[in-house]
């Protein structure tokens, strides 16, 4: 089975310094039917003003991943690290047992676009802990690149959590097919772009929701960036 949701039925907030997309209930956006996939349990597509962000605040028990599309992220958190997140970095910060960070656009004249991602752990309890690495377009391009998996595989960030998370680029002829593991749950979120997902068309901002199905095809791209999410059934 495969479902759906489109772009424009998201909830969405403006607060000003930021505009924000949530594709599951989230804050002041609540709806009972969109709660959260599999351990899949946030996808905020956040755009974060010059010279904003958010203040010091704090996580606990979750892998949150921050996903850069233009501009710069900058972190700050309580277990000393200061980083600068440009695209094309994966960063992870698994709050375990609490953290407390900050994220904010200092360049002057550019909006900072992000995925701010949120899954929930299979361990509780850890320490916290922080991990970021680059991931080039050209391992991208008409494939599905691992960029966050349980056990850091092919030099993906590690997240504790049963998901793996991919990366992919697709334009014109670049097609893949794979296959879907029995009782696990499958989430697509299409980046930027137009793909056909199984022979769904997507447009950017849309996702597939993918349950009972043996395979994942990706084609027809344009422009097109992709996430893809194996998932705990």
């Amino acid at each position: 089975m495969l479902t759906i949701r489109k772009s424009q039925d998201r909830g969405y907030a403006d607060h000003g310094w930021l505009q924000s997309f949530h594709s599951f209930s989230f804050a002041g956006y609540h709806d009972p039917a969109h709660m959260g996939f599999g351990n899949l349990r946030v996808i905020n597509e956040d755009r974060i003003a010059p010279g904003t962000g958010f203040g010091t605040h704090g996580h606990r028990d979750m892998e949150i991943i921050s996903y850069v599309l233009s501009g710069e992220l900058a972190h700050k958190d309580s277990m000393g690290n200061v980083k600068a997140i440009p695209p094309g970095d994966v960063q992870r910060m698994s709050a375990g047992t609490g953290v407390m960070h900050s994220e904010f656009n200092h360049a002057a004249g550019q909006t900072t676009h992000f995925l701010q991602i949120w899954i929930e752990p299979n361990v509780r309890g850890i320490a916290p802990g922080y991990e970021q690495k680059a991931f080039a377009d050209a391992e991208k391009r008409g494939a599905l690149r691992l960029v966050a998996s349980p056990d850091g595989a092919a030099g993906s960030v590690k997240i504790h959590a049963d998901a793996r998370l991919y990366s992919g680029l697709f334009q014109g002829a670049d097609a893949v097919s794979v296959p879907l593991q029995p009782g696990r749950k499958t989430y697509v979120h299409l980046v930027r772009g137009a793909l056909a997902v199984n022979g769904q068309a997507l447009s950017g901002g849309d996702a597939a929701l993918i349950e009972d199905e043996t395979a994942l095809s990706l084609a027809d791209g344009n422009d097109a960036e992709v996430l893809v999410f194996d998932l705990a059934g």
